[in-house]
């Protein structure tokens, strides 16, 4: 039995790590592509993408785990059935429950890996990606400003530098602000410096120039010995989110909010705890569920395994809509899925048992 259960075990870790990989490239690439659309305009290198990528897997961990789990179960099993081990396996005396064993095993270790990714790995990781991106903009958005061509890497801003050394100061400096829509500003110096501010800003600190501003039918000039301005690149600075929270804060944040603002946190708060216990429905739903797929092999266990996270996913938001609507308590709409989810994997668990 060892050996069985042994070649079955190895089978799934080896398929769920395939289709866990597989999932969170698909689900990470809506996210990068927004992170690299101001990312490599300010010159981020290599290993800035690297470590943004590993600081991107604990978020999609989350939902990428049970469905991982599902799929991988669904595929072995499938096959085995495909391949008549199943039938053989239970007229040789093993009930079916016995032969669920390694899903239920590997259920449990998600489940765990799930919830500490939903406590704690899960929160460290948004916080450090938020730190990231902020560093990499503060960093290296004075290096992007190139010398001799029209930059735009600011709201509302072109700014052009003749000359630039390697200590971040430009020469023969000229700037068009549009910040003020009806006061449009030309701005020219003879040098300045650019650094770091806070967050997201960059210090721009101008020596020797004039500005020409345009309102209506007036215009103003005025000559300054020096000028400083604060510039902010096209993307918004990253703020702190709830995924940075961990569960004791979102429990202090919900006694400090009134009862329509509530009902928004438990939504994160118990999705947090609905998605790792997901990963103990699919462990009683997956290996009955790979017998429905028939004869029809990999194939067959990878559609029906969509297919149904599909459906879960579509009662989880469907539910969630619902609270933020006011048509349902938040506990209704939170749980409705999981526990759908979890009567149907029990029904069809103990049908096949009983067989």
């Amino acid at each position: 039995m060892n050996t069985i259960y042994k070649s079955i075990l190895n089978e799934l870790i080896i398929t769920f790590l395939l289709c866990l990989a597989s999932l969170n490239f698909i689900l990470m690439m809506e996210k990068l592509l927004k992170l690299s659309r101001f990312l490599s305009g300010v010159g981020s290198s290599i290993l800035d993408m690297i470590k943004i990528i590993l600081y991107l897997q604990p978020q999609l961990f989350l939902i990428t785990i049970p469905m991982a789990l599902l799929l991988s179960s669904l595929i072995v099993y499938g096959r085995m059935n495909f391949d008549n081990e199943l039938i053989i396996l239970r007229m040789s005396g093993l009930k079916f429950f016995q032969i669920s064993y390694p899903v239920i095993i590997s259920g449990i270790f998600c489940f765990i890996m799930n919830l500490s990714i939903g406590y704690y790995i899960g929160p460290e990781s948004s916080r450090k990606l938020r730190e990231e991106i902020t560093g990499i903009v503060r960093e290296r958005t004075p290096s992007a400003i190139e010398e001799g061509n029209f930059n735009n890497l600011f709201k509302d801003m072109v700014i052009y530098v003749k000359e630039k050394t390697n200590n971040n100061t430009i020469k023969g400096i000229f700037i068009y602000d549009n910040r003020t829509k009806d006061e449009p500003k030309v701005l020219t110096a003879e040098k300045g410096t650019i650094s770091a501010g806070e967050g997201f800003s960059i210090m721009l600190n101008l020596n020797n120039g004039y500005i020409h501003i345009a309102k209506k039918e007036q215009t103003t000039e005025i000559y300054f010995n020096k000028y400083n301005m604060i510039l902010e690149p096209e993307a918004e600075a990253p703020s702190r989110k709830s995924s940075e929270m961990k569960p004791p804060e979102f429990i202090d944040k919900i006694k400090q909010s009134d009862t329509y603002n509530a009902k928004f946190i438990y939504l994160d708060l118990y999705r947090r705890f609905s998605l790792p216990i997901l990963c103990i429905v699919i462990a009683f739903l997956a290996p009955p569920l790979s017998l429905i797929s028939g004869k029809s092999g990999r194939l067959g266990g990878l559609t029906v395994g969509l297919a149904t996270f599909t459906f879960y996913y579509i009662l989880l938001v469907y539910g969630e809509n619902l609270v933020r609507a006011g048509k349902i308590p938040h506990y209704i709409g939170a749980w409705a899925s999981t526990i759908i989810i979890g009567i149907f994997a029990i029904l069809l668990f103990k049908r096949e048992s009983s067989k």
